[in-house]
């Protein structure tokens, strides 16, 4: 059986169209592509186990029945799946309807339907097994985590529609429900209850029609808040349940309205097997459940453990892991370290719902447990399968040394409610390793998670510093670009940075770089965030840093660009850097790249081991070059521009005109080879074309597309719709400069051009350069400087005149050496021509470059580094530590000619 997701669709459609109830069933099972033949079978009898009219028993795939009851189908459906034709495994559905309402179970995943029977075309994901295509899993790692986010899900928006929450207390009372609720389905598994304590309590103690269910939970959860001896005489049976406090209960909150469908799904949710969940994830996992824009791939909230620990590891958990190993067999270092690791403050302050706290607290845990061994092997104490500590012993990794701040409600009711699940979970594993663990009733604080925005409080309200602490601040602060900031992430940027120029050019993260060096300054603390490396590139990095290290600070360690991905279905894929930065101490510096790492000397704000040199925009080269423009802006809502089909047809009503077409290179146009063309003319030419009509034509749509805009400059430019905005052109050639090009090419394709193309904005150009500036350009030590300095699009290069090209460092040379670079750039020319089927995409592809390009390349890197100084240079980081050092120079040489 072969059909896709549209065919079903559009069967579907037919079916709901005219609506035939007798033959319903069969209808909509054919839509799925089930053979004629199999269907016809069912309808005649031969394969349709079932007894009764109305009902269809296709084994191992439907039972399906009719009933002419209202309301209630869930109650029914139960009993359903109890009777013995039923059997457990041999229908994989198993369908109610009274054609009002539509109820499902799919048996073998246990997922339920339950919808109106209008609404029922909307749900045929649902039958997908019966065209043999499964659900996918949305992680690899552990379904039992997407299980658990799908059924929660459910049940938030089945809340959402038995009641209406407008107010931001109504919402906030939601989110503590739910964390209420989750805490309860984990205790039960986890032996904080007994198994299926909560569970089997709303089954048993509630109506199956929900009327009392609201009044259930509002009495235990006030229960769970009192101990013992305060709790009230009525409701004895709720007295089984544990005091838990903590302030997960002890605040009343309402219980929302809990409607049938809610309550079956509450039941549902806690017959999964939570004990399964990772602690790791599960605040994100649920987290996802409220974006319901985002469900499409459950899990894309979730960072995975592995980079989580590439920021936790060189921050702080390798040095006390060495600590560890240098002190093993000393008693007195061991418990120095414990004492340490007891003055320790983890604070994220862009905390979500959690992650980095957890894994923190879980990593603290797992140390303190291997030092506890030692100890106990260092005092002969190891017993039979378990390390004996003597007395009980009391983590010295608190909770109450753990700090967050979130500023989505929810995701903060789930960091508080993750780090409790997460303490509970070490507990036990430390009783596994020694034979006792603190009892984890009742709850102890969940740490200082607060509810707020982290770029307007101040960080040192959240988490004080005070004497002997040692802080580590972390984390993934949202990103978003300068251009994609909303208006009240604007005055955000505004509130910390209003105090400088040029602002408004900087990333929405640079916020908490700012304020977290403001925070450690001449303190014991140190902070790594992940971010996007677009504050490691282009104009950011002169806008940025120097209000960041000026203080006294340095960057201590650095992961250079790479994806931070995980295991979800639909994962951004985003690349990012991890930058750590700490008060300058004599203590080793390391840059990671990919699974490498290497002590460096310094780590400056290119990420790159040299001096902390700013390279900001200039408006002239550096190194004399010739002027280097944008190209020409056509402003002209396609009026002016020609495909190559259109430029043909022109040219075959009338040849007399063509000589006012003109070729049209961009970026695109150039690297792939496409062809397109525009409508050049001088003004005096107005006189020559206006009996054309397709040119007049052409100048009056760009004409109205000009009069149109809001720009007064646009509409000004409407006096000459028949050129563009920008006239740019050279008297001989131009090189030009395609201003995006993949991160996967050695060289950005560069070129000459002849006088008569016209360069498109989408490219630079250089007019009537000479030529041995294309050797220079098209060097592997200008590409170099390129990659570090530019900023970019995603990881693909973007070339800037002010930052790429101004910025360079090139030494003075004498005619000898221009000639000979000259000459290697136009043996690169040469040998693309010797392949003229080929575009520049494909001459550049570095998986299919010809050897003759490569070697032409090599020998013109070869001239070009020679100007630098006569010893070749090994390696990149050679080159640009060179690089640096000659625009160090040069500035310097520059402001005294001033």
């Amino acid at each position: 059986m072969s059909i896709s997701i549209a065919e079903i669709e559009n069967n579907l459609e037919k079916v709901f169209s005219n609506i035939d109830k007798e033959n319903f069933i069969y209808d909509f099972i054919l839509s799925f592509g089930v053979p004629q033949a199999t269907v016809k079978k069912l309808r005649l009898g031969k394969m349709n186990l079932a007894d009764n009219a109305g009902e269809l028993a296709w084994k191992k795939k439907v039972f399906f029945k009719e009933t002419s009851e209202e309301g209630a189908l869930y109650e029914q459906i139960d009993s359903l799946k109890k009777e013995e034709r039923i059997g457990k495994g041999e229908y994989r559905f198993v369908i109610l309807t009274n054609y009002v309402q539509w109820v499902a179970v799919d048996m073998k995943t246990a997922d339920t339907l339950d919808c109106s029977f209008e609404e029922l075309d909307k749900n045929f994901a649902f039958f997908l097994p019966l065209a043999g295509i499964e659900k996918a899993q949305y992680l690899a790692e552990n379904p039992a985590d997407v299980k658990a986010a799908e059924r929660m899900a459910k049940l938030y928006d089945q809340i959402n529609t038995d009641n209406h929450f407008e107010t931001e207390e109504e919402i906030h009372s939601l989110n503590v429900f739910l964390s209420r609720l989750l805490f309860c389905f984990f205790a039960e598994d986890t032996g904080i209850f007994t198994d299926q304590q909560f569970t089997h309590g709303v089954e048993s103690s509630t109506n199956i029609d929900a009327s009392d269910i609201r009044e259930y939970l509002s009495d235990l959860f006030i229960i769970l808040s009192l101990p013992e001896e305060n709790r009230p005489t009525n409701r004895v049976y709720l007295h089984q349940f544990p005091y838990v406090n903590g302030g997960l209960f002890n605040t009343p909150v309402p219980v929302p309205n809990i409607s049938i469908k809610a309550r079956k799904l509450i039941l549902e949710c806690g017959r999964l097997d939570w004990k399964a969940i990772n602690p790791d994830i599960f605040g994100s996992m649920i987290q996802a459940v409220v974006t319901t824009d985002k469900r499409g791939g459950l899990g894309m909230h979730y960072t995975s453990v592995p980079n989580i620990m590439k920021v936790i590891n060189p921050l702080f958990l390798d040095e006390l892991r060495e600590s560890f190993i240098r002190g093993r067999e000393s008693k007195k270092e061991l418990n120095a370290l414990l004492e340490r690791i007891q003055h320790i403050k983890i604070f994220d302050p862009a905390c979500g719902s959690g992650n980095f706290l957890i894994i923190a607290y879980r990593e603290l845990r797992l140390l303190e447990i291997e030092i506890l061994k030692e100890l106990a092997k260092l005092s002969g104490k190891v017993g039979t399968g378990t390390f004996d500590l003597g007395n009980e012993y009391t983590s010295v990794v608190s909770l109450n040394n753990f700090y967050g701040i979130e500023i989505d409600d929810f995701a903060h009711e789930i960091a508080r409610l993750s780090l409790w699940l997460a303490e509970h979970q070490m507990n036990q594993y430390f009783h596994v390793e020694f034979g006792y663990s603190k009892p984890s009733l009742p709850l102890k604080d969940a740490g200082h998670i607060v509810h707020a925005n982290a770029c307007r409080i101040d960080w040192e309200e959240v988490c004080p510093k005070k004497e002997g602490d040692e802080i580590y601040i972390l984390g993934n602060p949202p990103y978003l670009g300068a251009r994609m900031q909303n208006e009240e992430q604007k005055k955000d940027m505004d509130n910390v940075f209003r105090a400088y120029s040029k602002y408004k050019d900087l990333d929405y993260i640079s916020i908490w770089f700012y304020k977290g060096a403001k925070y450690i300054v001449n303190s014991k603390a140190h902070f790594a965030f992940v971010s996007t490396n677009s504050i490691c590139q282009g104009q950011q990095v002169a806008l940025l840093w120097d209000k960041i290290l000026k203080d006294s600070l340095e960057i201590s360690f650095a992961h250079t660009s790479f994806k931070w991905v995980n295991n979800a279905k639909s994962n951004a894929g985003v690349t990012v850097v991890i930058i750590g930065i700490r008060n300058i101490q004599d203590l080793k510096k390391f840059l990671y790249n990919n699974s490498l790492k290497r002590e460096v000397k310094n780590i400056n704000s290119y990420l790159l081991d040299a001096s902390n040199v700013l390279v900001s925009e200039r408006t002239k080269s550096l190194s004399l070059f010739q002027k280097m423009n944008f190209g020409n802006m056509p402003n002209d809502g396609g009026g002016l521009i020609f495909t190559k089909e259109e430029r043909n047809e022109f040219i075959k009503e009338d040849s007399s005109y063509s000589h006012f077409i003109r070729p049209l290179i961009g970026s695109s146009e150039f690297i792939k080879g496409e062809s397109r063309f525009c409508l050049w003319l001088e003004n005096e030419d107005l006189e020559e074309v206006r009996n054309n009509p397709i040119i007049l034509e052409r100048i009056n749509r760009t004409e109205i597309h000009r009069l149109s805009s809001k720009d007064k400059g646009t509409q000004l430019l409407a006096l000459r719709s028949h050129q563009f905005r920008d006239r740019t052109i050279a008297n001989v050639s131009s090189i030009v400069v395609p201003r995006v090009s993949s991160e996967r090419r050695e060289y950005i394709p560069m070129g000459i051009l002849d006088a008569h193309s016209i360069i498109l904005d989408s490219a630079m150009a250089v007019y009537d350069a000479k030529p041995y500036l294309l050797s220079v350009l098209h060097s592997k030590i200008h590409m170099i400087w390129v990659d570090t300095i530019g900023g970019k699009l995603k990881t693909d290069y973007r070339y800037s005149a002010k930052l790429c090209y101004n910025t360079f460092p090139f030494p003075k040379i004498t005619k000898a050496r221009e000639r000979e670079l000259e000459e290697c750039a136009y043996n690169i020319l040469e040998v693309r021509e010797r392949y003229p089927e080929k575009t520049l995409a494909q001459l550049y592809d570095p998986e299919k470059m010809p050897a003759d390009l490569k070697e032409a390349h090599r020998l013109n890197d070869l001239a070009v580094e020679s100007c630098y100084r006569e010893k070749p240079f090994t390696s990149d980081e050679e080159r640009l530590e060179y690089l640096f050092k000659l625009y160090e120079k040069m500035i310097k040489d520059e402001k005294k000619k001033k």
